[in-house]
């Protein structure tokens, strides 16, 4: 899921996706995420918008029902884009949250 520069608020289609996300954390108990949040380099503070990122997510799991100690979280600032930060659309793609699943 991506966001808007210098914003945590997470966008309908990201409570969509993560709406699978909580299905699949609940049919499965055993599993853990880890939520990586990133940020592009136009952004003020990109190492605490991208932790801000990843505690939305992390929220809005909880509200839903997933255990907290099922989750851990992390901001990465934007030292590792996955596109190219001299775009805008390259941009848009480097500010997100990844999440990975951990056993």
């Amino acid at each position: 899921m991506t966001f808007t520069t210098n914003s945590a608020k997470l966008s309908t289609t990201a409570n969509t996706s993560l709406n699978r996300v909580v299905t699949v954390l609940k049919e499965h108990p055993e599993m853990k995420v880890k939520l990586e949040g990133h940020a592009d380099n136009m952004e003020k503070d990109a190492e605490t918008v991208s932790e801000q990122r990843a505690t939305a997510v992390k929220n809005y799991l909880i509200s839903k029902g997933i255990s907290t100690d099922r989750i851990t979280i992390e901001g990465f600032g934007n030292t590792t884009p996955m596109s190219d930060n001299g775009t805008s659309a390259g941009r848009a793609k480097n500010r997100r949250v990844e999440i990975k699943i951990v056993y």
